[in-house]
């Protein structure tokens, strides 16, 4: 089992997106059995995915409350289980610092193991207490990048949190995420770092919130479809690497 954690300190980089096409690669492509965890409360995983949050509530489960197991709900696709957000996650960072288990989502990830191989989090945009559980608990950290001094900066805060809260420093994995090599400041970002994966710019990303499905499944052929394939391929091999 691994826990591959979609995270960014900035919004709009395309994060919950991301983390919904590498969960649909894990359990479409790697035939893995996936759970993409929403743990960010605006609950994008769960409607791109066209799943609603049901009864047992988000918070309720890292507050030990409700066995995770209970909080999971199937997706349309074969080995692809979501665990939904919902509102009350709103007050978990307050919750985590009073309950003080500073694991707690470790643990929880532990024990949905022994169901899934790969567990994807779709983290909130912050830093705090839930950033601090994810950094503990990812074996591999994925930060989406859109070319751009602010994403620059945010990434650096990315390294920063992790190293204050981890132990044994997660191996970081940034993505160069909407590239438009029309683009000056674009092409010389892609330059500058050959290696990293990139995910372009493209309508058929967008068109995910409309179909409220995965690129993969309504433009299997498309850049963007072969861009998230080539980024899980690179995720395995890290994780492979470990």
């Amino acid at each position: 089992m691994a826990v591959i954690a979609i995270y960014s300190v900035k919004g709009g980089v395309g994060k919950t997106t991301t983390a919904a096409n590498l969960a649909w690669c894990s359990a479409t492509i790697s035939c893995r059995k996936t759970l993409l965890w929403d743990l960010d409360v605006a609950g994008g995983a769960g409607f791109l995915f066209d799943v609603a949050p049901d009864h047992p509530r988000a918070s309720l489960v890292l507050k030990r409350d409700v066995k995770a197991t209970d909080a999971v709900i199937a997706t349309a696709y074969d080995r692809l289980s979501l665990l939904p957000a919902d509102d009350t996650l709103r007050e978990l960072d307050t919750v985590l610092g009073r309950i003080g288990k500073r694991k707690r989502l470790a643990r929880i990830a532990g024990k949905l193991g022994r169901t899934f191989e790969r567990i994807i989090l779709d983290c909130p945009p912050a830093l705090g207490q839930i950033s601090a559980q994810v950094m503990r608990a990812a074996d591999v950290i994925i930060v989406p990048m859109p070319p751009s001094p602010l994403s620059a900066r945010s990434f650096d805060l990315v390294v920063k949190e992790i190293k204050a809260h981890a132990k044994q420093h997660p191996p970081i994995l940034p993505v160069l995420s909407m590239i438009d090599m029309r683009r000056n400041l674009h092409r010389q970002a892609r330059e500058a770092n050959p290696e990293w994966p990139v995910i372009p710019l493209s309508s058929v990303v967008e068109q995910c919130a409309v179909r409220r499905e995965p690129v993969g499944v309504f433009a299997p052929g498309s850049p963007a479809a072969r861009g998230y394939g080539q980024l899980w391929t690179a995720i395995e091999r890290k994780l492979a690497s470990l």
